[in-house]
């Protein structure tokens, strides 16, 4: 490659660096947030969103009330009180537990209430509430036939513990269990499943949630740990400089505490809850969890197609430009994209682009990143494609006067598509299971419901098994609508 080629190339690269850099920079919460003005957005949009990370009951967890999706908990009865006493309606926003500090600082939450821990660390980006709930302890969820093994620290030690990413329970494992390999899962579900399936020896959690899913689930067991107590208890996690805000929720959180609410309704409320759950945990009471999520994964599918299509036949033509600076971006765009983790790009475009749009939403967010990221390997198979096809297919089309837009249009672009078709149809069926992905960010896409319904049954395998055969449905219908079209185009020749 000409020295002049590198340079080039190098610039559009520091050109996209310059562009994504004033969005990706950390900033603080109280510079992403002014100063009271959640409060006054509150009032004004008569909406309190609130994020949680919905898999830990009693505490918040989902439930199904006539095939539609229903939080509940201690959390969540607590986070309608706030609601009510400002006068405005509850939204909730159901996502992983790591992912809910970055939307509240990027502004995508009004508040955190998700059994969150005040801690030294997390003071320093975000403000809390009062204490609302003082946890009992932390318990071992392990497996029922590993009762007479696992009953203290030491006993875990060379195995595998498990605990939610970026979770109080997380840290204490991290320092209080030195000679045990620690395992973070976003979601408790996983964690549960993944203790069923031996690839850890214990789950940490609280004593609440442990025995929660002991009681709903035959194969586990809660037992209390040694673990040596940091927790100063539960609070609302707030953006920095709400003051207005924080004395709102504290306002309802002593009137909570007087009335003991916690104990005398949102506790039996949760309960009631999780024993309707254990007796009515059938797969087919969920199946419009999954049709909901087949209607997302199929609407993120078309509209990230069309978005790949698209943007791919630019970036392709730009690519084989003659014109320096358009290759070198396209070029610089493509690396960088396929240099670059999906997930990565979902959350980015959700939390980093989104910090700019705050009408983006998760959905939008994730069909853009997943349309971005199909655009620079869809780009690379035109382009593959338009290289396979004869150079005296262009001079003929030339001679006989029409343009080099004509030409590739009517002449070099058809014959292209049909050599990449089985490439660009692998693409395709990648894009339906790539949507998956988008769980990450609160999408309800199939993926996400099944979470949803693990977290209602308490059932870990059968609904993954179950969401397996509905993705092997659609990816093997849309290969077989491919494969028609393949035909077609054989049969023209």
């Amino acid at each position: 490659m000409k020295k002049s080629k590198i340079i080039s190339i190098f610039l559009a690269i520091m050109m996209i660096f310059a562009t994504l850099l004033p969005m990706s920079t950390p900033v603080h919460a109280d510079d992403k947030v002014a100063d009271n003005s959640v409060l006054q957005k509150i009032k004004k949009s008569k909406k309190l969103v609130v994020g949680t990370s919905a898999d830990y009951p009693p505490l918040e967890f989902t439930t199904s009330d006539n095939g539609k999706t229903k939080y509940v908990g201690v959390d969540i009865e607590l986070a309608r009180d706030i609601a009510k006493d400002l006068g405005v309606k509850l939204v909730v926003k159901n996502m992983s537990f790591d992912s809910l500090l970055v939307a509240l600082e990027t502004g995508k939450v009004d508040m955190v209430i998700s059994a969150m821990t005040p801690t030294v660390e997390r003071k320093q980006s975000i403000d809390f509430s009062k204490i609302y709930y003082r946890p009992s302890g932390e318990y071992f969820l392990i497996n029922k036939r590993d009762q007479n093994k696992y009953k203290k620290i030491k006993d875990f030690n060379g195995k595998t513990v498990g605990a939610q990413t970026g979770s109080i329970q997380y840290n204490l494992i991290e320092k209080q269990m030195k000679k045990s390999k620690v395992k973070g899962l976003g979601k408790i579900n996983n964690l549960v499943l993944a203790l069923q399936s031996n690839k850890v020896a214990g789950v940490v959690m609280e004593e609440m949630t442990a025995k929660a899913y002991a009681h709903n689930n035959k194969n586990v067991i809660a037992v209390r740990s040694d673990l040596r107590e940091q927790q100063a208890g539960n609070a609302i996690a707030i953006a920095k400089g709400q003051t207005g805000l924080v004395k709102a929720v504290n306002k309802t959180i002593d009137r909570v505490q007087k009335e003991n609410l916690i104990n005398n309704k949102y506790l039996p409320e949760a309960a009631k809850y999780m024993k309707t759950a254990q007796k009515t945990n059938t797969m087919m009471k969920y199946a419009p969890y999954f049709i909901k999520g087949i209607g997302y994964t199929i609407v993120i599918t078309i509209f990230s197609v069309i978005i790949g299509i698209v943007l791919g036949i630019v970036l392709a033509l730009m690519r084989l430009s003659k014109n320096k600076i358009l290759h070198a971006i396209s070029v610089a765009y493509i690396e960088f994209i396929r240099g670059t983790p999906q997930m990565v790009q979902i959350l980015f475009v959700y939390f980093g682009v989104g910090a700019l749009i705050s009408n983006l939403s998760a959905v939008v967010a994730g069909i853009i990143a997943i349309g971005l990221n199909s655009g620079a390997y869809v780009a690379e198979d035109i382009r593959s494609g338009i290289n396979s096809i004869a150079k005296g297919q262009t001079e003929a089309a030339r001679s006989l006067g029409l343009s080099q837009a004509k030409t590739y249009r009517y002449v070099i672009i058809p014959q292209a598509l049909k050599n990449i078709w089985p490439a660009l149809g692998n693409e395709f069926i990648t894009l339906l299971k790539d949507s998956s992905l988008v769980s990450v960010i609160g999408v309800s896409e199939l993926m996400y419901q099944t979470e949803l319904i693990q977290t209602s049954t308490y059932r870990g395998v059968l609904p993954l098994f179950i969401a397996m055969i509905i993705y092997f449905i659609m990816t093997f219908t849309l290969s077989r609508i491919l494969n028609l079209f393949e035909r077609k185009m054989k049969h023209n020749d």
